[in-house]
């Protein structure tokens, strides 16, 4: 049995039921779990090792629900950096084809440690190229590695351009083997268990990549595996082009499609969802189907604004993502959360004057809650998000004492990890083990590894 004493906090910001935040509190962590949270008084004297935490805001560890962590090897790529999807898209494929299974690994370890420095514990990642021998292994064994939290989404592309569909032939693969190969992950990796480090959900890419077949197959497959909860997860209504295409394509709205094909409920999310129309928000919300709000890429490829207010306040769920790493073009989920919220207030200002619709900006807080507890929601996990007794130990530390939140931690030290430049974690800890500690990576040596990733990308970009 291990215990870990974190003592004399700053601030806690809870976000369990009550919301509750602690001035000077502890939390006490056995074996992985969060055994006891309260005022320092009251905090148990000794524990196998102790962290001192005066000077630092301590939230639950943030949840990311949406990434293609393979795009770290082509973030900057010089020719699309000023075009919006599908072009950003057709740019890509052909570099991406030529990626190999230590690429993948690599480029994985890459964005999970980027999450990890920024107080990120658990990830989603949406895999849907298989070239040269890849496979979903590949990111599993890095997130093993480095000690995240994962969730390995078993994604697909099946129609080609041949076939109408955005993708090069030379990309997508067969349906059988998708399916094949699908059951095959879940069966060989999927946790159902409480605090588990590692499920498997199926996510084939999107409307424009694969058949109407593929994603009713795929929805029946995940849903035969029954309470072990695998999870379905797409890309849906990401901008206008995506919209015309569906309307084109299946004479639907991108909504009405998924609902269509049985994906619509408690059991699926989807990302991005910025041009999702009344109907659609409604039909989300009444339905449980979640969101994965990826505000930094939505504004790369100038994609729009994704009416999350308007998800929130109708009772949708939301959560964040930071989506690819070639369309971001980083992995900084506290980041992220601080553009979510001042992309709605600029969503906001662009109301006709006069207009009220009586809506509201996004909180800090709220942006904050987001990043956790929604996230924990979206992802259908009951047991990280919150810092409370019987939660996984997943945490993050910030300093209070640097410049970055120097003038605004005095005033209100958790709004300001909102307001203020987004620090790096000082500690990060995941299923109760310390993987970032006083801003350094604890698990993987990150020099040599940089130093790798980058010939990997070099070679990549110069054709293999």
């Amino acid at each position: 049995m291990t215990t870990l004493l974190i003592r004399n906090a700053h601030a806690i910001a809870t976000f369990d039921d009550a919301g509750g935040e602690l001035r000077g509190g502890f939390v006490f962590i056995r074996d992985g779990v969060i055994e006891a949270v309260g005022a320092s008084s009251h905090a148990p004297r000794t524990a196998d090792e102790v962290i001192d935490a005066s000077r630092c805001v301590v939230t639950p560890g943030l949840v990311n629900t949406h990434h293609h962590m393979y795009q770290t090897l082509t973030r900057a790529i010089p020719a699309v950096q000023d075009v919006e999807l599908f072009t950003w898209l057709k740019g890509l494929y052909p570099i991406w084809a030529r990626m190999t299974p230590d690429m993948v690994h690599a480029s994985a370890l890459t964005a999970m440690a980027e999450l990890l420095l920024s107080g990120c514990t658990t990830s989603s990642d949406h895999l849907y190229l298989y070239p040269n021998g890849s496979r979903l292994d590949d990111t599993i064994a890095a997130a093993q590695q480095i000690g995240m939290r994962f969730h390995a989404m078993r994604g697909s592309m099946s129609v080609g351009e041949s076939a109408g569909g955005l993708p090069p032939d030379a990309v997508v693969e067969k349906e059988d083997a998708i399916l094949k190969d699908s059951q095959r992950v879940v069966e060989q990796f999927h946790d159902a268990s409480r605090y588990a480090m590692i499920r498997i959900g199926l996510a084939p890419c999107s409307p424009f990549s694969v058949s109407t077949d593929l994603m009713r197959e795929s929805a029946r497959l995940a849903r035969s595996f029954g309470a072990q909860g695998v999870r379905l997860h797409t890309h849906l209504a990401e901008n206008d082009h995506d919209v015309a295409y569906s309307r084109e394509k299946f004479n639907m709205t991108p909504t009405e499609y998924a609902e269509s094909l049985g994906w619509l409920g408690d059991d699926v999310w989807h990302a991005h969802c910025v041009k999702l129309d009344a109907h659609g928000i409604s039909r989300f919300a009444a339905t449980g189907t979640g969101v994965a709000h990826c505000p930094c890429s939505n504004m790369r490829l100038a994609s729009g604004i994704a009416p999350i207010r308007k998800l929130i306040d109708q009772g949708a769920r939301v959560g964040l993502g930071v989506d690819g790493s070639a369309s971001n073009d980083g992995s900084h989920l506290l980041n992220e959360a601080r553009q979510a919220m001042l992309l709605a207030r600029v969503g906001r200002s662009l109301q006709p004057f006069g207009c009220d619709d009586g809506g509201r900006e996004l909180s800090a807080r709220e942006a904050l809650r987001l990043a956790t507890r929604g996230g924990a929601s979206v992802l259908g996990r009951d047991d990280i998000g919150a810092i409370a007794p019987g939660m996984a130990a997943d945490l993050a530390l910030f300093r209070t004492d640097t410049l970055a939140m120097a003038g605004g931690a005095v005033h209100d030290p958790i709004a300001a990890l909102m307001f203020c430049a987004s620090p790096q974690a000082h500690y990060t800890i995941v299923n109760g083990r310390v993987v970032v500690r006083e801003g350094q990576l604890a698990t993987l040596e990150l020099a040599p590894h940089i130093e790798r990733h980058n010939r990997m990308a070099q070679q990549l970009a110069n054709g293999g």
